[in-house]
Formats: C-alpha cells, sequence, structure tokens
C-alpha cells in the first residue's frame, strides 16, 4: 500500500478547469487562500479575467486561460501557460460539468455524446497532457468532479448526466490506483445540493419531468471547495458535499436490490 504524505500547499501551483463559477471558481479562490499559485481556466474567458482578479485583489497569485475541454490543445495551451508562469504544476482539478434532462428513450445519441465528450473525455483530455508532467516529477495531487448521482439513485430525467458521472467515479477510482506507487493523490468529489449555476449547461429534451428533490441538505460551493482542500491535504479519495451522501452510498451497496426498491417507490410519490 502506497502511503502519501499530506500536501503542502504554499508555492504550488494549481490548474483549475472550470473555474469561472460554482465550485471551480471556490475551489480556486480557497487553494489560492492556501498559498498555491493558480491557472484559473474556463470556457468563458470573462468569468476567468473575473476570478483571477478576486484572487490577486485578495493577495493571492493567478493568472487565467480559456479552455475548451473537447480541444485538447486547449490543455496543452493551458498547461504550457501555466508552465512559462509559475513553472511546474503539482494540482490539477477538473471541474467542467453539462446536463442533459429529458426521458431516457427521447434523449438522442448526439446528445449523450456531447455530454460525454464534456464530461468524460474532458477527462480524458487532461490526463494526457497534464498526467506525464506529474508523474515524470512523482508528485501531485488530482481532482476530478463526478456527482452524487454518480453513486446514488434519486433522478432517471438526467440519465446521461449520471451515466457520465458515474464513468468519472470509476475512471477516478482506478487513476487513484494508478497513479498512487508515483506520489501522486486523487480526489473524487461527489456533491449534492450545491448552490450552483450547473443548470446553465442543462438542456431539456421534451417535456420538463416532475420528480423528487434529494433528501440531502443544500449547501454553498464554498463548503465544498473547503471539504475538497482538506481531501487534498488529507490525499483523500472521496468528497461528498453533506455526510449524508456517503452515508446513502453504504446503505446502498450492502443492499443494491432493496435500495433499488425503495428509490422506485420515493420516485413515483408524485406525478411523472
Amino acid at each position: 500500500m502506497s502511503t502519501l504524505a499530506p500536501f503542502s500547499f504554499p508555492g504550488s501551483v494549481a490548474c483549475v478547469t472550470g473555474a469561472g463559477s460554482g465550485i471551480g471558481r471556490a475551489i480556486a479562490k480557497a487553494l489560492a487562500a492556501q498559498g498555491v499559485r493558480v491557472l484559473v481556466t474556463d470556457v468563458d474567458e470573462k468569468r476567468c479575467i473575473t476570478v483571477a482578479g478576486e484572487i490577486t485583489d485578495s493577495g493571492g497569485a493567478a493568472i487565467f486561460q480559456r479552455t475548451d475541454v473537447r480541444r485538447a490543445e486547449d490543455f496543452t495551451a493551458a498547461r504550457d501557460r501555466c508552465l512559462a508562469e509559475f513553472g511546474r504544476i503539482d494540482i490539477v482539478v477538473n471541474n467542467v460539468g453539462a446536463m442533459v434532462s429529458g426521458r431516457p428513450e427521447a434523449i438522442s445519441p448526439d446528445e449523450w455524446q456531447r455530454l460525454f465528450d464534456i464530461n468524460v473525455l474532458g477527462l480524458v483530455r487532461s490526463n494526457n497532457v497534464f498526467l506525464p508532467l506529474l508523474m515524470k516529477q512523482r508528485s501531485g495531487h488530482v481532482v476530478n468532479t463526478a456527482s452524487a448521482s454518480a453513486m446514488l439513485n434519486y433522478s432517471f430525467d438526467r440519465t446521461p448526466y449520471g451515466a457520465s458521472k458515474a464513468a468519472v467515479l470509476n475512471l477516478s477510482e482506478n487513476l487513484y490506483l494508478y497513479l498512487r506507487p508515483y506520489g501522486i493523490g486523487v480526489s473524487c468529489i461527489c456533491p449534492t445540493g450545491v448552490l450552483t449555476n450547473i443548470l446553465e449547461q442543462l438542456r431539456v429534451i421534451g417535456e420538463p419531468l416532475i420528480l423528487r428533490k434529494p433528501d440531502h441538505e443544500i449547501v454553498d460551493a464554498q463548503t465544498v471547495a473547503d471539504r475538497t482542500v482538506k481531501a487534498i491535504a488529507d490525499r483523500r479519495f472521496l468528497v461528498t458535499s453533506v455526510d449524508s451522501a456517503a452515508d446513502e452510498a453504504k446503505r446502498k451497496w450492502t443492499d443494491v436490490d432493496a435500495y433499488l426498491a425503495e428509490r422506485e417507490v420515493w420516485l413515483n410519490t408524485e406525478e411523472q
């Protein structure tokens, strides 16, 4: 078993995708508060500029780079910018995500492909660019944002999203096993009920479905960022926005059939 030393933040460098808003923005600012120099990336350049400015105005060090996770060359440009400005990369946070909603049979393969291109292949492109660097220096930490829907079942209107985030979770688990011998830690964020603007990325196919919302407590992005920074420091894998989500996942895998039967009753207490 590979045991990694606690992560030391001061002077290290992080590249954060999707850092223009929501959880990504909160993580970028939380890392900067720990003395980390941050490359703020997002597909929205204006938001990149704003967040980088917020960090520097607070006394931190930050630069920005417009990055579309669907383009491998944008990851290369982000890596090169980071190395040119800061001389190293220690933390990679893959936070970009998109959603599509609708009845599973109504969502086209093209929509599935678009979603997986962002949510899953975006991580693959990041890995191709950043992992060789981290592995060569034999140190670092990778953070991937999945979702509680990767572990739990409380919505079938966003089946492509849940499936893509389950892929992120599995990818992250395997990277955890692969990278620890190289001195690299991996954390996976599985949030639920977080106040962010992710619904800006939501496409609705057909009529909206009326489904119950998860029973978990709703928290702000700062709470998730604080938990993520702590997980990096402690080299822990799973980051949830609330403890009850992890507790529910444990209960699910004790008896999956019973859990799914319970979810079926729970979901169908309101009109579809």
